[in-house]
């Protein structure tokens, strides 16, 4: 290799083609006063920052090292998650340099150059959001997260190649597996990928903990497999979730409640310090509803059905919309009334519910 000429060295590295200059090489290695030569296309990466502080910068080529130079805009401060029945708190950086690598080198490799536009990474309190032109071009990213798929074709395939010499990505379909996989060793959110818009692909890479007993749960159950993981992502994120994992965490006793309203087991709970959560959404025995109803009736000797869906209403699960809270406090009023136990009079809108009084047969 010290023997090699520059020109060899660069065809080796498939950035030249017969020692002559290329897009990819201006792009990957060339100066900056060299973008023009790219023109329309403007060989531009913008960093912009949202919030209460605004900011922005540009970076143009060479990308080999530009996308280190924008990583390092990035307000990377350290988090902590405090594990449960532990002392010492898991410190953790917002983001790993290496996914946000990988998500810049992969924005750079299949952009579609035709439409002339630049790559924004714009830095939110608490996410990334990675844009680039171009749909995506090889399936979708779902088929790429368990890391069996490889694709056949590329969008820019000489381009693809040389940054896979350089090191910069691989060309197997590995690095939105290795993107999944690292966030949730990092006990994070997994990426979301949008692709709404027809010529355009958006990818957010979270920086904060959208449900902490989420992260406890993976810190304490290292062994869940990735699919599983996946599911208890979006029951975080309240996405939808298909009937069969859904039952399949159900079984696992991963979740409770009822779709939509899906949420963190008793079992998980218990794991992850979310105990306040779990009691907030869980539903408790009729046998308690009923003691309350009792108690109170046994006290003010009758009450309206406004007044005991007063009573019961912030005692039933947060889980439970308010025509689901209201069909099962009558649900509850029609069982305690044909065991006996209550009974009401009056019209049905102004009934009032008391104890039933029992009849005590004279004897003759």
């Amino acid at each position: 290799m010290a023997g090699w000429t520059d020109a060899a060295f660069l065809d080796r590295a498939k950035v030249t083609q017969a020692g002559r200059i290329t897009r990819t090489t201006l792009l990957l290695l060339g100066k900056p006063e060299s973008a023009h030569m790219l023109s329309p296309h403007p060989a531009q990466m913008t960093w912009k920052l949202e919030g209460a502080e605004r900011a922005y910068e540009h970076f143009g080529p060479p990308f080999l090292l530009a996308t280190t130079s924008l990583y390092q805009k990035i307000r990377n401060v350290q988090l902590r998650i405090l594990p449960d029945d532990q002392l010492l708190a898991v410190e953790l950086a917002k983001y790993d340099r290496k996914i946000v690598l990988e998500a810049l080198h992969n924005c750079i490799a299949h952009q579609d150059y035709t439409r002339s536009g630049r790559i924004v990474v714009t830095e939110q309190a608490d996410r990334l959001i990675l844009e680039s032109e171009g749909a995506f071009f090889e399936g979708v990213p779902g088929d790429y997260v368990a890391g069996n798929k490889t694709p056949r074709r590329y969008r820019n395939p000489f381009l693809a190649q040389a940054m896979a010499e350089l090191n910069m990505i691989d060309t197997m379909g590995y690095g939105i597996h290795q993107m999944y996989v690292g966030q949730a060793r990092r006990f994070f959110p997994l990426p979301d990928y949008d692709l709404s818009a027809s010529k355009a692909v958006k990818m957010t890479l979270h920086g904060a903990l959208v449900d902490p007993a989420y992260s406890r749960m993976l810190i304490q159950k290292t062994d869940l497999a990735l699919p599983d993981i996946l599911a208890l992502d979006r029951v975080q994120k309240k996405l939808p979730l298909d009937d069969a994992m859904a039952k399949h965490l159900r079984q696992a006793k991963l979740i409770e409640g009822r779709k939509p309203h899906l949420h963190v087991s008793a079992v998980v709970a218990s794991a992850t310090a979310n105990k306040a959560e779990y009691i907030r959404t869980r539903a408790q025995d009729d046998t308690f509803y009923i003691k309350l109803v009792s108690d109170y009736l046994a006290k003010f000797d009758s009450a309206s059905r406004k007044e005991i869906e007063k009573l019961l209403w912030d005692k039933l699960s947060d889980a439970l919309d308010s025509k689901q809270r209201r069909n099962k406090i009558g649900n509850l009023l029609t069982k305690m009334r044909r065991s006996g136990a209550i009974e009401s009079t009056g019209q049905r809108k102004a009934a009032r519910w008391g104890i039933k009084v029992q009849k005590v047969k004279k004897k003759v």
